[in-house]
């Protein structure tokens, strides 16, 4: 498990620790922060898989535009408040204490950022050691996901050899098709009265959670390089037709991908997720919190990006039930300080209670209502 994650003048970051738990959950106000954390591993998961993050030479470094993020070139990523005494950029994660950074030489126009040789960098050992972030089990979903659609693309490599669903969700159909009667073997994912579940009823199971009675299929479109996704309501005789994507609520298709990354976490998986609840209705916003308890229960590691409430409450209601330990939490709360972004993180109890609430947590509710008591 990644336990920490320190970024120096890195987009919004001049100089920030970051810590990681099984389950962290970053909050805060638009443009903060929290998609520099995200953006900052999946920057180094995109380079590995470049094969970029082994040499210190102008054949390695970190690679700004790829299939995860398209983050521009050097002037659009570095802190605009950095120091001449360290104008460089470094990542670095912590595992294990062991601490794993890659420090880049800064170059305006470029979008390939050379990797400097000494102190911080290249970590090129980490690829070995640290699998959550370099080997299988790693999923990063942006906020901007697959839609409803009449078909989605049928890629083997990413789906069923990578086991990847794309970080806008674009092959969870194909991997769904492909691995839907694989078992689920962790009990905290499973359905409640089943001994045995597969993919599909697991997947089932969670979508239900969010518009209850619905069901998924995902089928080969004979003589084409694509799939179908379907959605029915019901069961036996009062079994509904299927029915496209198009034809049913946006936040459904939306949220697939994150049911499925969870629903198919393994030990060791790192699963990087922006705004869940997106779409979604206040319950089925909740309920995403309890699916991310799930599949840390399981053995993942879950760092979710979320404005919603709901989310951190069903964290909190997890906690206090007893289906994760306060200690195996963090929440981090970002917000603007002139130039650069702090963070601020309360402290979690086992009763789901929150030690700190700074001014701008969560606190729209509380200030509408004084408005309308006034």
């Amino acid at each position: 498990m990644l336990e920490r994650i320190s970024i120096t003048n890195f987009k919004a970051f001049a100089r920030q620790d970051i810590g990681l738990a099984p389950f962290t959950l970053l909050t805060g106000l638009n443009s903060s922060g929290k998609s520099t954390v995200l953006q900052s591993l999946a920057l180094l998961r995109q380079s590995h898989e470049a094969g970029l993050l082994d040499e210190a030479d102008d054949s390695g470094g970190l690679l700004l535009n790829g299939d995860l993020v398209k983050l521009g070139t050097g002037q659009d990523v570095r802190h605009e408040a950095y120091t001449e005494d360290d104008p460089d950029i470094t990542l670095a994660v912590v595992k294990g204490n062991i601490p794993y950074a890659w420090r880049a030489r800064y170059g305006r126009e470029d979008d390939l950022l050379s990797l400097l040789a000494g102190p911080g960098g290249p970590a090129s050992w980490a690829t070995r050691d640290l699998p959550s972030l370099f080997g299988q089990g790693f999923q990063y979903l942006k906020a901007d996901r697959i839609v409803p659609d009449v078909s989605y693309p049928r890629s083997h490599d990413a789906a069923v050899r990578r086991s990847f669903l794309g970080a806008r969700g674009e092959h969870t159909v194909n991997f769904l098709r492909a691995h839907q009667d694989d078992r689920v073997t962790a009990m905290s994912l499973r359905l409640p009265e089943g001994s045995s579940t597969s993919l599909l009823e697991a997947t089932d199971y969670w979508m239900q959670r969010l518009c209850p009675g619905v069901n998924v299929a995902a089928d080969d479109i004979r003589g084409t390089d694509t799939v179908r996704l379907s959605y029915g309501f019901g069961s036996g005789v009062s079994a509904s037709n299927r029915y496209r994507p198009t034809n049913v609520g946006f936040g459904l298709t939306y949220a697939l991908p994150i049911v499925v990354a969870c629903v198919s976490a393994q030990p060791g998986s790192l699963i990087l997720l922006e705004n869940p609840e997106a779409h979604l209705h206040p319950q089925g916003q909740t309920w995403l919190a309890y699916l991310a308890v799930a599949a840390v229960s399981a053995g993942a590691q879950v760092v979710m990006e979320t404005h919603s409430d709901h989310v951190l409450n069903g964290l909190r209601i997890a906690v206090k039930d007893g289906r994760i330990p306060a200690a195996s939490t963090a929440v981090h709360f970002f917000r603007r300080n002139g130039q650069t972004a702090e963070v601020v993180s309360p402290a979690m109890g086992p009763d789901g209670m929150l030690g700190d609430w700074p001014k701008g947590f969560f606190d729209e509710w509380e200030n509408s209502l004084e408005q309308l008591l006034d």
